[in-house]
């Protein structure tokens, strides 16, 4: 039987039920104790879900016993709230979504549940996730374990909570400018959003009574939290392949994903580091964090380091126009109209700006100048390092600090690092690199080339063996001791 005391990865929980030593009842009782025991103090959870999780643990145990168990039988997990589950209230973090309760469940969701994993419910986000925070106008706002008085990062908040705090060993995010790296790096944990396609998306958040939310169609990406980045592996199997109902899916069996982390070697392989990408400003102990990573890479892992500046642009300037150009602009601005008074500001002032098609057009061009720079850039490397934000964790409340390393910035200059990959689509993971004087973790991002999903998590493998070794891998959040 397991209590749980020490929180376990998903692989080691799945070891524990195919082998017998436990059951799913256990684990699903004992990750729920955990959640009731630390969830009145981070709110990551909106909308737990007990019942079911108790009742799908024990239709588990009878698919054990039976032989028809799949690979994640018992292993508790959790959903992003931005996520559809049948049967369970879909909010968004929006007013107009409050009562929402999907008929289907997303492809994503839909394999978890099929792998045999069990979710504990519904993990808080910012409104239709358009903030880095865990703010919203229906719940509390979900808090950091590492440190109550701060954000976990978002828009995936309170998923990257409930990892942290050892209530479930991986938990479902969605990423459409860094919203699964962001939380990852602000909590210590590893955050990996694939390649665009690996993981389909569908039906997405969607109700024709409200068609504001359709998602960003070319830059959103599905994919797991965890503490590991073997459980990202083994979690990635389950997720990843192609479904007919996301025209943007990529055909399966070209990566092998728990292989990929077995016995990686790095030696030889070309490095770009960049510290800041020539244009953002970065807190001293992140840049710290970041040029200890990039010297791991060369002096322990073997691999050819060559610090570097982009070619490409800071495209923040353009960033939200492409954002808008890929949401229902009009059926946002009927919402506002019907409940304005009761959405987050800085998501009514976005869309009462008054786009222009030049300023779509523009967001276009810069998109496709970051992707043709970036091809270039991977013809001279092979995994690209960067931070993955440029401050830890900051106080509750803010959408970002106004100064960072002396310099002002804007509230949203902190994400800069991560948006980079959801224009390219290429595949990217953020992975700790110790913690601040504060006692905060920070996190370093890996950037792999076009598809090369596999090789971003042999290049994280090998570094989290090297970055246990010295100390740089966090030990979970405070609250989950």
């Amino acid at each position: 039987m397991t209590t749980m005391t020490t929180p376990a990865t998903a692989i080691e929980l799945a070891r524990q039920v195919a082998s017998g030593d436990t059951s799913a009842v256990e684990i699903i009782d004992a990750a729920l104790d955990r959640l009731a025991a630390t969830d009145p103090e981070l709110h990551a959870f909106c909308t737990p879900t007990p019942e079911i999780a108790r009742q799908r643990a024990r239709e588990v145990d009878r698919q054990l016993r039976d032989g028809t168990a799949g690979p994640l039988a018992g292993v508790p997990y959790a959903v992003k709230d931005l996520i559809c589950t049948k049967g369970i209230r879909t909010t968004s973090g929006s007013v107009a979504y409050a009562d929402f309760v999907p008929d289907t469940d997303d492809v994503s969701v839909e394999r978890l549940n099929a792998a045999g994993s069990i979710s504990l419910g519904k993990t808080n986000a910012s409104e239709f996730g358009y903030s880095a925070s865990g703010r919203n106008p229906l719940f509390p706002e979900t808090r950091n374990p590492w440190d109550l008085s701060c954000t976990p990062g978002g828009s995936s908040a309170g998923s990257a909570a409930a990892v942290a705090a050892g209530m479930v060993p991986f938990a479902l995010g969605s990423d459409g400018g860094g919203s699964i790296r962001i939380p990852a790096a602000l909590t210590g944990l590893v955050g990996f959003k694939p390649s665009m396609g690996r993981v389909p998306v569908y039906p997405g958040c969607r109700d024709h009574r409200h068609p504001g939310v359709s998602g960003w169609e070319s830059i959103e990406h599905i994919g797991p939290l965890a503490t590991t980045v073997d459980d990202i592996a083994f979690v990635m199997s389950a997720l990843a392949g192609p479904d007919p109902r996301d025209r943007h899916t990529l055909p399966a069996g070209d990566v092998d994903w728990v292989g990929a982390i077995r016995d990686p070697d790095l030696r030889g392989l070309r490095v770009g580091y960049t510290p800041d990408f020539g244009y953002l400003p970065v807190h001293p102990e992140v840049r710290a964090a970041a040029d200890r990573a990039a010297d791991l890479f060369a002096t322990q892992l073997g691999a050819h380091v060559e610090q570097f500046v982009p070619g490409w642009r800071d495209p923040a300037p353009h960033f939200t126009a492409l954002i808008m150009a890929e949401t229902d602009l009009v059926g946002m601005r009927r919402m506002v109209s019907e409940i304005g008074d009761t959405m987050s500001p800085h998501l009514v002032k976005m869309i009462e700006t008054q786009w222009t098609a030049e300023d779509f057009t523009e967001a276009l061009m810069m998109r496709k100048a970051v992707v043709n720079e970036m091809a270039e850039t991977m013809q001279r490397f092979d995994l690209l390092i960067c931070p993955t934000t440029a401050v830890p964790a900051f106080t509750l409340g803010a959408e970002g600090p106004t100064e960072i390393d002396g310099q002002p910035v804007t509230p949203t200059t902190w994400q800069g690092f991560t948006p980079i990959a959801n224009l390219t689509g290429q595949p990217a993971i953020s992975v700790p690199s110790g913690t601040t004087a504060a006692g905060l973790p920070v996190g370093i991002q890996l950037i792999g080339p076009h598809l090369g999903d596999g090789a971003v998590l042999s290049a994280g493998a090998a570094y989290e063996r090297s970055a246990r070794d010295a100390g740089w891998w966090p030990c979970l959040g405070r609250l989950a001791t």
